[in-house]
């Protein structure tokens, strides 16, 4: 029985140590799991100061790039709605000229004579499809001299306007949708 019993203790021995070593190693790998969850949110931590700041340059980036897409937008509409607006800017200038030598043909002429009504006629229909695609006159006689709409050439003494006032239209002007497209050639009272 001795045997036996030295047997059993033996074994008991042995199963306290496996147990034993069991232990240890279970208490040294949950040392270990727990560096290294340490480690992994010391880790994580870093990596969440690190990526907020290039977290925060790609927002950034994106804010821009979505600023200057919009600004892009409302550029290409404005030079579309230009285009649209004074893309008959050129053949308008050519059928001044055609207008003023209408007008000057038409002060030649008699006014009692019915080719001259007939003309007079025809340059107001002229003059009424200009105004339709946007063309009106710059008013000059009598007004305050403006650089912006007027072109003086010459300059003369009147008693009957103030100095600085428009006394003679030597070419009428004319504006395109709130542009000059061409000023008025003028005189100017001293």
């Amino acid at each position: 029985m001795r045997k036996m019993s030295d047997e059993a203790k033996k074994r008991a021995e042995e199963n306290e140590a496996a147990v034993n070593e069991k232990e240890n190693m279970k208490t040294e790998t949950e040392n270990e799991g727990e560096e290294v969850r340490q480690e992994t949110a010391e880790e994580t931590e870093n990596q969440e100061e690190k990526s907020d700041p290039e977290e925060e340059a790609l927002n950034t980036k994106y804010l821009r790039l979505m600023a200057d897409f919009q600004n892009f937008k409302r550029r290409t509409e404005k030079e579309k709605n230009d285009i649209y607006a004074f893309a008959n800017e050129k053949i308008i200038s050519e059928l001044l000229n055609v207008i003023d030598n209408f007008e000057r043909a038409l002060a030649a002429g008699n006014a009692e004579d019915s080719f001259v009504k007939g003309m007079e006629l025809i340059l107001k229909q002229l003059l009424d499809v200009l105004a339709k695609a946007g063309t009106s006159e710059i008013a000059a006689l009598g007004e305050d001299f403006d650089p912006n709409f007027h072109n003086a050439v010459m300059m003369e003494d009147s008693s009957e306007y103030e100095s600085g006032k428009v006394t003679e239209v030597l070419q009428k002007g004319y504006i395109l949708n709130n542009r000059v497209i061409r000023p008025s050639m003028v005189k100017v009272a001293n």
